[in-house]
């Protein structure tokens, strides 16, 4: 004979695994330091001053 089981408290333990599924993949997506973040930001701004210090002036007037 089956076993019998509460569908609703099966529906919320399924729920409670997916949610926990969708937060590790955000935490892997989304999980940086500040540290890290201020990083890439700084490298980020170096590499525009760097592009714009070689930009060329055409002063054709």
């Amino acid at each position: 004979m089956a076993e019998i089981i509460n569908l609703r408290q099966a529906r919320k333990r399924k729920a409670r695994t997916d949610k926990e599924a969708r937060a590790a993949e955000n935490r892997v997506a989304f999980g940086r330091t500040k540290a890290e973040r201020d990083q890439t930001k700084a490298e980020r701004e170096l590499a525009n001053r760097q592009l714009d210090s070689h930009k060329r002036d055409d002063e054709t007037s």
